[in-house]
C-alpha cells in the first residue's frame, strides 16, 4: 500500500471512481449467484484497494485542514487523521504531531513502531524529531491494538518523561492521545497531562 501513499491526489481520485474490470464484477454475480456469503477474492481485493484510496485520501485532506488552522480549534479533525491512520494496525506506532506556533500541523511522523503490546519510545530521538522541524509544541499518540484506551502506567512515565525533556529545549506537549478502534483518550482531558 506504499504504492497509494506515493500516488498524486488526481491518481487517488481517478482510481476511486473508476469502474471495476467487468471480469470481476461477472465474477461477484456469479459467486452471489451461487449462494455464496461473501464477494470473490478478486471483488474483495478491488472493494480493499478501493477503501485504501479513499483513506489516504481523507487523511490528505484532514492534514491540510490541521496545516491551514489550529489544531486545537477542531480537536475533531486529529482525532479523525488519527482513527484513519492507525486504522487496522496489529502493531503499536508512536506518532508524533509537530504544530508550529499557531498549532498549525507542521508534520505527522511515525517516529518509532513496536510490537503488538510495546513500543519502545526514546527522548532523546522525539527531541530531535522536535526540534528538526522546529515545532513550538507537539502532540503525542499511539495506539493500543488490544482496543482499550487506558493508558497504562508506562505511557503516563513515558508522558511525563517526554513533556520534561521537550520542555529543556522549550518544546510544549499539548496532549497525548491513545487511539484504539474508534475510540481515543485524551491525556489533556483525562487530566494526566
Amino acid at each position: 500500500m506504499n504504492e497509494i501513499k506515493r500516488m498524486s491526489r488526481a491518481e487517488l481520485a481517478c482510481e476511486l471512481i473508476t469502474m471495476p474490470e467487468a471480469s470481476i464484477v461477472a465474477d461477484a454475480i456469479v459467486f452471489y449467484a451461487a449462494g455464496a456469503v461473501t464477494a470473490s477474492p478478486s471483488c474483495e481485493e478491488q472493494v480493499s484497494r478501493k477503501l485504501s484510496v479513499a483513506r489516504e485520501l481523507l487523511m490528505r485532506d484532514l492534514a491540510a485542514t490541521m496545516r491551514r488552522g489550529s489544531v486545537m480549534r477542531s480537536p475533531d479533525t486529529v482525532r479523525e487523521w488519527l482513527k484513519l491512520y492507525c486504522a487496522q494496525l496489529e502493531h503499536e506506532v508512536f506518532l508524533l504531531l509537530h504544530l508550529d506556533v499557531r498549532n498549525r500541523l507542521i508534520a505527522a511522523e511515525e517516529i518509532f513502531r513496536g510490537t503488538l503490546t510495546h513500543t519502545s519510545v526514546y527522548p532523546r530521538e522525539v527531541v530531535k524529531s522536535a526540534l528538526a522541524r522546529n515545532a513550538a509544541s507537539v502532540l503525542l499518540a499511539h495506539n493500543h491494538p488490544s482496543g482499550e484506551t487506558d493508558p497504562s502506567p508506562a505511557d503516563q512515565v513515558l508522558t511525563r518523561q517526554l513533556a520534561s525533556a521537550l520542555a529543556m529545549v522549550d518544546v510544549r506537549v499539548a496532549d497525548h492521545f491513545v487511539v484504539a478502534g474508534d475510540r481515543i483518550l485524551s491525556f489533556a482531558e483525562q487530566g494526566l497531562l
